[in-house]
């Protein structure tokens, strides 16, 4: 398994196998969807690790779990579909190298298609779920999952994936689960759902929503606790405005 090698990315992996290969990618973002809904598809699904993806340009983080070292980006496949899995979030400075990188590394393979998955903020509290494609006929594929986004943008590594796949004629979309600012597993949840009716995969999110509602009464003790300690400030000491 030798690198491919580029001045800015690096990439240990094995090719991928067989044809019409579509590829999922998450990265820690708002409400880290797109990086949650991925590893827990991976590691329900026993997906197999194949390689990995490093960088001058990432933070020096060394991930662990129960004290083994965990490459920060993953590569995985099962079948006909294959997993870029980070924990890690990219830095707007380099999202276009890292973008760029991935799909030069996938270029040879011929893919089938590449999803990205993201989080949105919005002030709504329902967990819906948008989508955007690079076509006309990919958007077709989502009318029945996801709600279209008719006009905005997008940020981040996702965006820039996405506008990588669109400058490459690879059809590629976008899944963005409704979210906030907090790890949220439910949105995650709803992402898996679309993923659910896009592939045969048959995973099972109920697990996903039961950790929402552990994260959820975790968060809300906490802010119990942080307003029980807060010190109010004396009336004569808040600051006037208008």
């Amino acid at each position: 398994m030798s690198p491919d090698q580029s001045a800015d990315i690096r990439i240990f992996s094995k090719p991928l196998t067989g044809t019409d290969v579509s590829v999922l990618l998450g990265f820690p973002g708002s409400g880290l969807v797109g990086s949650i809904a991925l590893q827990y598809m991976v590691d329900q699904l026993q997906f197999e690790q194949i390689g990995s993806i490093t960088s001058k340009y990432f933070p020096p983080l060394a991930m662990m779990t129960k004290g083994i070292v965990n490459i920060p980006v993953r590569i995985y496949q099962k079948e006909h579909i294959a997993a870029v899995v980070g924990d890690i979030p990219i830095h707007p400075m380099i999202c276009y190298e890292v973008a760029s990188g991935i799909m030069d590394w996938l270029s040879p393979f011929m893919v089938k298609e590449v999803v990205a998955l993201a989080g949105i903020v919005t002030n709504e509290p329902e967990k819906r779920l948008f989508g955007v494609a690079t076509s006309e006929q990919g958007l077709e594929r989502l009318k029945d999952i996801a709600l279209v986004l008719p006009v905005g943008s997008i940020s981040g590594i996702a965006s820039s994936i996405l506008t990588e796949c669109k400058i490459r004629n690879i059809t590629a979309f976008g899944l963005l689960g409704e979210t906030v600012n907090a790890p949220d597993p439910r949105a995650a949840a709803v992402t898996l759902d679309a993923i659910n009716k896009l592939y045969p995969i048959n995973l099972d999110s109920q697990p996903l929503l039961e950790q929402a509602e552990e994260i959820e009464a975790a968060m809300h003790r906490i802010s119990e606790e942080v307003q029980s300690t807060e010190t109010v400030p004396r009336k004569e000491n808040l600051p006037m405005y208008g």
